[in-house]
């Protein structure tokens, strides 16, 4: 295996815009990533930020207008690599007349899956998805709801047994006990070894499932880092209790509230040492929580207002970003 499954070294994409094609949008600029082996990869972003425009890339449906980069050590683009790739769009657009069954199978054959083994991986993946195989033989594929296009598009994205899996907003139209059910899959597949690579809105289910994220904005590479990198160790502590002198307990609450003998503050130092001390003034630990920041706190600190990137890893990027709709499987 290369060192890296999905390695972009700043990546661009241009459009010609306008009714003469005479003004330009840059929907990513510069853009370097890397993604390793068997990791679960999350891309956050608001709309227009150029998720959908980076994951098209990396699968060769839209050529980059520089840069360059590798999928599973092989040049972008290259059609070889497709045939260990798993994709998910964020609007799959089916054949509406097939049952699932059917188009499952249609995708079977595309990877030269034949009989016993073609109908064997297709239950195996309806019930993943959590598709009952009586609907599936027998309901087209125009009867289903948004979610239920969700799921039989999951299951498409799986059926070669690919290496890697794209997913773009996979979570999209599912209500919470669909989105749960992805994300056992997603879990499962990472349990496997797959590498995972997926954008989303929802991001307590990136929190949840990702081994590392990256925020775009405008095109532009943000911050990339493990939660623990992003978020912090979850070692700082917001702590409530009773007693004591406001004087000591300010060197170690800086921001301290203290009413009537009540105070609460952020605890700045050892967590030890802070309980020792309380201890000789005479007071009370009433109740102790972790400070560390939610991914949608840090995610809406980042993008939001003139907020500046932060770079926890690699090198600072910038680009301005125009969202593109799905293509090459998703509706237009």
């Amino acid at each position: 295996m290369p060192p890296f499954v999905v390695e972009t070294v700043d990546l661009t994409k241009s459009y010609r815009t306008g009714f003469w094609l005479n003004q330009t949008v840059t929907s990513l600029k510069r853009c370097s990533l890397t993604v390793s082996q068997g990791e679960t990869f999350g891309l956050l972003g608001p709309n227009g930020a150029g998720k959908t425009t980076l994951l098209k890339i990396l699968l060769g449906i839209v050529r980059p207008t520089s840069g360059g980069g590798t999928l599973l050590g092989r040049p972008l683009g290259d059609r070889a690599v497709r045939q260990f790739v798993g994709y998910l769009p964020e609007n799959p657009y089916f054949y509406d007349s097939l049952t699932a069954w059917e188009f499952l199978a249609f995708m079977a054959g595309l990877f030269n899956l034949r009989e016993p083994d073609r109908s064997r991986r297709i239950a195996e993946l309806l019930d993943w998805v959590g598709i009952a195989q009586k609907t599936a033989r027998r309901k087209p594929l125009r009867q289903y709801s948004k979610g239920m296009l969700q799921r039989v598009g999951m299951a498409q994205a799986l059926v070669g047994n690919p290496e890697v899996v794209c997913l773009d907003e996979p979570m999209s139209g599912l209500d919470p006990l669909g989105r749960y059910q992805m994300r056992e899959i997603i879990l499962a597949l990472k349990s496997q070894g797959k590498t995972i690579f997926f954008n989303s809105h929802i991001l307590s289910d990136v929190e949840l499932i990702c081994d590392r994220v990256a925020i775009l904005s405008k095109g532009e590479l943000l911050c990339s880092g493990s939660p623990d990198e992003l978020l912090g160790t979850g070692d700082r502590y917001r702590v409530y209790g009773h007693g004591g002198t406001a004087e000591v307990l300010q060197k170690w609450l800086p921001d301290l509230e203290f009413d009537k003998g009540d105070w609460q503050g952020t605890l700045q130092g050892e967590l030890p040492d802070f309980l020792a001390s309380l201890n000789l003034l005479g007071g009370k630990l009433l109740r102790l929580n972790s400070s560390r920041r939610s991914l949608e706190e840090f995610f809406v600190e980042q993008v939001g207002g003139d907020a500046k990137p932060v770079v926890v890893e690699g090198n600072r990027e910038q680009g301005t970003g125009n969202r593109e709709q799905g293509i090459g499987g998703g509706r237009q």
